[in-house]
């Protein structure tokens, strides 16, 4: 058998943790940050955890990152 595609945009975006869990980036810190204050910005920094229905999408988009 050939061996599965890994799609290259989620390689770079996604990370899976050793007991499965799937992390990313937090969305809206990229520009424009001017008009959040400064909560916002500071609970979305770093990663966070994927939900379950989504890490399941990233899941199959990384075949041997499991």
């Amino acid at each position: 058998m050939p061996k599965m595609k890994t799609k290259s945009g989620a390689k770079k975006r996604f990370k899976v943790t050793s007991t499965g869990k799937v992390l990313a980036g937090v969305a809206g810190k990229r520009h424009r940050l001017i008009s959040h204050n400064a909560k916002y910005i500071r609970t979305n920094r770093g990663t966070k955890v994927l939900s379950d229905p989504d890490a399941k999408i990233a899941k199959k988009y990384m075949p041997y990152n499991r």
